[in-house]
């Protein structure tokens, strides 16, 4: 008994019973929006070739799936609280569906704003499945391992995000006899597989049994009675990051009007720019955020999420950190291929000859196809780091291990911003082994210790996902009219990465705890 309680099973109950299956399943989903998340990136550079797009205007492919999650995170947190787990999901798995198979007559309708449709449906229902599925994989075990439980399901996710950038080279980058692109015939075939592949997961999943588990209430945050609320905490800290998530808020919601005005009857109506309305809406939307923040903030109290900073704090970095990975991977292509310096004309005779072409300045340099290949190996070094990181979770708090791939990521973006040929580009795929853990470990540090709250927060969390939408087109602007291209913009993943790091190294103050979340929760420090 004694040695059960010294060294508890990673997917074990206090009781006893085993969630080793449970947590299988519920791994599946994540390898299924990996591999969605993959394809995406490819897909924002085919836009490119064959609608003649810049930087800027292909992100609106990112924009239109994380605008999935912005919009239906507080539903899904909802749904997942009124129809448990299972509900949840399977809800999630049928609008999957619903986006995937949506694809075929996108194809024949054959404009940018078809197929930016079917992206966005299927991104709301894979907020669904994130949604559930992040706190799920925290409470189905001992909690001190939540952190490498959660690190381990995104570890699926990692293989997906392998294969996504496969698939679509193979689809959205092939050729006929004659050479000419078919990326246009033939994009819907993999989003049709989905389509039915998530269908035959909602049918298994109906069949199964999914315990409804909460994680344990430490903030005394479900105690009803509002009147014995005790003091808030670090409360000026707490406030700046409530009204730091307003002004988050308020740009969100100014690039989704930006979109509206990006429509050209729209925008001639209106006689604005996207610009003009982003920053309009923006600050409109933000001074009234802030009348009212500074009205209401004395009635929030210590029953809130929202008084606790270390949850408040990791909307924010959440937001900071997909904004630089959604960065990084949309244009990772665009590096590889302008960024690199020439390669030798032998490397075009050998094995690998279709991955290298002529460049319009006369270089050799890899082609799109070969770059969109190469970009499965980041995120093999993506997977490499979840599984390294998992290992790391059980042995060193939580924090400390996201401000160490922080630090190092940040350090990455620098030497890529410093152009530095050869370095730059092995500087790039690090990254992608640093970024691996931090979604996860944020995730499990916002909601640690919230109770039955856990699903609320987690679609807050989810919420903050919309940074994907919103970096992606301040990265690619830089791109385009900076004399430097591609590299000068990776001075947004630089900063983002720095805020990560800032709240990693806060998180033990901000939580008020001795970094619980690590497997060594039980030691001191």
């Amino acid at each position: 008994m004694n040695s059960k309680t010294n060294s508890p099973s990673l997917f074990t109950s206090p009781d006893g019973k085993s969630y080793v299956v449970t947590f299988a399943l519920v791994s599946s989903l994540f390898l299924l929006w990996g591999f969605c998340n993959g394809m995406i990136d490819v897909m924002d550079k085919h836009f490119q070739e064959e609608l003649h797009l810049t930087l800027a205007q292909s992100a609106w492919v990112q924009f239109a799936h994380y605008l999935g999650y912005f919009l239906m995170a507080l539903p899904a947190g909802w749904l997942a609280s009124k129809l448990g787990y299972k509900g949840g999901i399977i809800a999630g798995l049928l609008m999957v569906a619903v986006g995937g198979f949506w694809f075929i007559p996108a194809t024949k309708i054959a404009t940018f704003p078809a197929f930016l449709l079917g992206v966005c449906i299927i991104a709301s229902g894979l907020t669904f499945l994130e949604t559930v599925a992040n706190p799920y994989s925290t409470v189905l075990g001992p909690k001190q391992f939540a952190a490498t439980r959660i690190n381990l399901a995104q570890s699926c996710n990692g293989i997906g995000w392998i294969f996504g950038p496969i698939a679509g080279a193979q689809f959205f980058y092939g050729q006929d006899a004659a050479g000419n692109s078919t990326g246009s015939e033939t994009l819907w075939i993999p989003y049709a597989a989905i389509g039915c592949f998530v269908l035959v997961l909602a049918v298994i999943f109906s069949f199964c049994k999914l315990p409804d588990i909460k994680s344990e209430d430490e903030f005394h945050l479900d105690e009803a009675d509002a009147g014995t609320a005790a003091p808030i905490a670090n409360r000026g800290v707490a406030m700046s990051f409530v009204w730091a998530n307003i002004a988050v808020l308020s740009l969100a919601i100014g690039m989704i009007l930006s979109a509206i005005v990006a429509i050209p009857t729209v925008g001639k109506a209106t006689g604005l720019s996207e610009s003009q309305a982003l920053w309009y809406a923006t600050g409109a939307l933000l001074a009234i955020g802030s009348v009212v923040f500074f009205l209401k903030n004395r009635s929030i109290t210590s029953h809130s999420i929202w008084s606790h900073p270390h949850f408040s704090g990791a909307t924010l970095t959440q937001f900071f950190y997909v904004a630089a990975q959604c960065g990084i991977f949309a244009y990772f292509i665009n590096y590889m291929t302008s960024q690199i310096p020439a390669v030798p004309e032998a490397w075009k005779a050998g094995t690998f000859g279709n991955w290298f072409e002529i460049h319009k300045n006369g270089v050799l340099g890899l082609s799109d196809k070969g770059a969109s290949t190469l970009a499965a190996v980041g995120f093999g070094f993506f997977l490499a780091g979840r599984f390294i990181g998992a290992v790391l979770l059980k042995k060193f708090a939580a924090h400390r291990v996201l401000a160490t791939f922080a630090s190092l990521a940040a350090l990455c973006s620098l030497l890529v911003f410093c152009r530095l040929g050869w370095t730059s580009a092995v500087a790039l795929f690090l990254s992608y082994f640093f970024m691996s853990i931090m979604f996860p470990t944020i995730f499990s540090l916002g909601i640690h210790g919230l109770g039955s709250r856990a699903k609320k927060a987690s679609s807050y969390i989810v919420m903050a996902i919309m940074g994907g939408a919103i970096m992606p087109k301040l990265m690619g602007h830089i791109a385009d009219t900076d004399k430097n291209g591609m590299s000068a913009g990776f001075i947004v993943p630089l900063a983002c990465f720095v805020f990560v790091a800032f709240y990693a190294f806060s998180w033990k103050k901000l939580s008020g705890t001795e970094g619980v979340v690590g497997a060594n929760v039980h030691r001191g420090h």
